[in-house]
């Protein structure tokens, strides 16, 4: 570009285009809105905080718990639920929970169909939670195993395959025991005093259900000494009788229903629905 002294004509520099006042009051809108769909969603989710820590105080109370249980409302926005006091669905995860001869079960649920007036939940007097239904699963671990199955100490459960059963038929145990299902058949492996010594016992139980009561029962019992022989057919007998034990399930949280039982990371799970619950009152 040639400047003015040597005969060029000089550019005009250009200014910035003004923001038209319509497209600036847009702008002022749409922050707008952001802003109160952000306050919005923070006041829904305090809400749904307040209304879960409600229902875990109520059933730490209920449940008597060591802890209170975790809760999460699902669904969103909360506050229309929250306006109909209907609830579609609640997870509930609790730990450490007494009942009857239990000590320490755990209990995942989702919570359906619930009915919990806000107003209510919020309040400072007594709260009730109704539930049409319920699925969950409660777990039995092996201290709380152990202690309805006279002098087992040192108790764990395991899981168990084809090639296992196979395996200990082949050992000498009942040739019934290689056509169950793995699914239902536990290991419980623990100490147990024999002759006045302790020694390790591997003990082949099933998961049974039956007319909705949960039960384990003992088919075969042996060593856990690298040989897998079995104990002598006195002893054997005594052993076995120790391990037909029942699950209370009358105890169990939530009036559970067993429709499943199984082995769950070393536990054994009792899986069920409930129907017509209620928390609290």
């Amino acid at each position: 570009m040639r400047s003015v002294a040597e005969g060029g004509l000089a550019t005009p520099a250009r200014r910035p285009t003004a923001l038209p006042s319509y497209g600036r009051g847009m702008r002022r809108l749409v922050i707008g809105v952001l802003v109160l769909v952000g306050v919005l969603v923070a006041v829904d989710f305090g809400a749904a905080a307040l209304a879960e820590s409600a229902v875990s105080r109520q059933m730490r109370s209920q449940l008597g718990l060591a802890d209170d249980p975790s809760v999460r409302i699902n669904g969103f926005p909360f506050l229309i639920q929250a306006v109909s006091g209907q609830y579609s669905s609640i997870d509930v995860d609790a730990q450490r929970i007494p009942a009857g001869p239990f000590q320490q079960l755990e209990v995942k649920a989702q919570l359906h169909n619930v009915a919990a007036p806000l107003p209510m939940l919020l309040g400072s007097g007594p709260k009730t939670v109704w539930v049409a239904t319920a699925d969950g699963t409660v777990r039995v671990n092996a201290d709380d195993l152990q202690r309805l199955v006279p002098q087992l100490k040192k108790a764990r459960i395991e899981s168990v395959d084809e090639k296992a059963l196979q395996h200990v038929v082949e050992d000498g145990a009942d040739p019934t025991l290689a056509d169950l299902d793995p699914d239902q058949v536990a290991r419980i492996v623990g100490t147990v005093d024999v002759l006045g010594q302790p020694v390790e016992i591997a003990t082949l139980v099933t998961l049974e259900l039956d007319r909705g009561k949960a039960s384990i029962a003992p088919r075969d019992v042996r060593l856990v000494d690298g040989t897998a022989l079995p104990l002598p057919a006195a002893a054997q007998r005594a052993l076995l009788e120790r391990f037909k034990q029942p699950l209370d399930t009358g105890a169990l949280p939530l009036q559970v229903t067993p429709k499943t039982f199984e082995v769950v990371d070393g536990t054994l799970a009792i899986g069920g629905t409930a129907a017509n619950l209620t928390i609290g009152g």
